[in-house]
């Protein structure tokens, strides 16, 4: 008679272990496209509001009385900056929104300008959403 541990076929180190082993695979795979996405939404933000463009307008944002008065003070950005700000031919341009938040309420700031040699802005306003009101922040 045989010995019965003869019979018994070893199996692979995938057949014993595919239960966990596909499961964790799809994981990490969503694990990996995440945070390349998220470090994609990182690195826009970061050109952003590295930008010159940002800066100004942030500056124009907090010494402005009426957007202060609007939000209250400190004004910060609340959430995603979404908008573009491009290079060619030595010639930068943007257009860029920024939420803002504050004590009293929110708001969205619009920047749209050019750069050649200094930034020329065509809009930077602040848009009040409590009140529905556009505030223009080129006006002096």
């Amino acid at each position: 008679m045989e010995d019965s541990n003869e019979l018994v076929q070893k199996q692979s180190w995938l057949n014993r272990n595919w239960k966990w082993l596909i499961p964790s695979g799809c994981l990490t795979l969503l694990v990996l496209v995440a945070l390349f996405i998220g470090g994609v939404f990182y690195e826009v933000t970061s050109v952003l509001k590295d930008s010159e463009a940002y800066k100004e307008s942030m500056i124009a944002v907090e010494n402005n009385k009426l957007v202060v008065e609007k939000l209250g003070s400190p004004v910060e950005t609340d959430g995603m900056l979404s908008g573009t700000v491009t290079s060619h031919n030595n010639i930068r341009t943007c257009d860029v929104q920024v939420p803002l938040k504050g004590p009293k309420g929110k708001g969205t700031l619009f920047v749209v300008g050019e750069k050649r040699g200094t930034w020329k802005y065509s809009e930077m306003s602040v848009y009040i959403e409590n009140t529905n009101e556009k505030i223009d922040l080129l006006q002096k």
